[in-house]
């Protein structure tokens, strides 16, 4: 079972690897709330962001086919809710597809979703593929982000493995004693795995978490590295924020 699926080029050495966790997510997350707040009339900024995007790409040194194959996972579940927007939405005039009409303010909205969910999962990949999780989860708690949060977020990542191999397990067992899942009653196998994964999942959980307070755990995340907050690190949040605003401001 793989366990960096999320960071697996975090171990990089590139400008943007070696900067503050606090600097990249204060700056990616600014570009992504300045490009969702852009009117979808404007196509010239979200040009600008997805070069900026492909600039910081090139300077982490990330594979480009790696960023492509982690978008494509996520933006279909997203086109498929919006392609049917234009064929029901009304307004904008309308266009004749054969016997379809789509209508102008439809394909407005079905720009506006695909344009502003493109670039914020370019720039979420960007963040977790140059810092390393638990270095997100340092930077978010230093950045105040409520402890429960955290660990939540941290408790996810390091147990979902633990999670789909348990399932992994259960699927086997399911088909060596001949399941084949071919009539309808045959369903309630899968309710019954469901339910059992459940119960496994929660002993587990309590089972860690006391674990975790017989040695000493209070809710924060202790590292033996230390972490300053330099110049750099703030020339990079200035920028990562300042040049989407500018952007923003100049041509929208």
């Amino acid at each position: 079972m793989q366990h960096g699926f999320l960071d697996r080029y975090a171990n990089l050495d590139s400008p943007l690897h070696r900067a503050d966790a606090r600097a990249k997510i204060v700056g990616f997350l600014s570009l992504i709330i300045v490009c969702v707040s852009t009117p979808s009339r404007y196509w010239q900024p979200f040009a600008a962001y997805f070069l900026l995007l492909l600039a910081l790409l090139a300077i982490s040194r990330v594979p480009i086919l790696y960023v492509m194959k982690r978008m494509a996972v996520v933006l279909p579940f997203i086109l498929m809710v919006a392609i049917f927007i234009p064929f029901f939405k009304r307004g904008g005039g309308s266009y004749n597809l054969g016997p379809l009409t789509l209508s102008g303010g439809g394909l407005m909205v079905l720009w506006n979703v695909s344009a502003k969910s493109l670039i914020s999962v370019f720039s979420v990949i960007l963040l977790s593929s140059t810092t390393s999780f638990p270095e997100l989860l340092k930077g978010l708690e230093r950045l105040k982000v409520p402890k429960l949060l955290i660990a939540l977020l941290s408790f996810t990542y390091r147990y979902v493995f633990v999670l789909v191999d348990e399932v992994q397990r259960m699927r086997r067992a399911r088909d060596s004693r001949g399941w084949k899942g071919r009539w309808l009653w045959e369903g309630k196998v899968i309710g019954h795995m469901i339910a059992t994964l459940f119960l496994r999942s929660y002993e587990r959980g309590e089972r860690v978490y006391g674990a975790m307070l017989a040695r000493g755990y209070d809710g924060r995340i202790r590292t033996l590295e230390i972490t300053t907050f330099g110049i750099y690190d703030f020339a990079l949040a200035f920028l990562l924020v300042a040049i989407p605003l500018t952007i923003r401001l100049f041509t929208g």
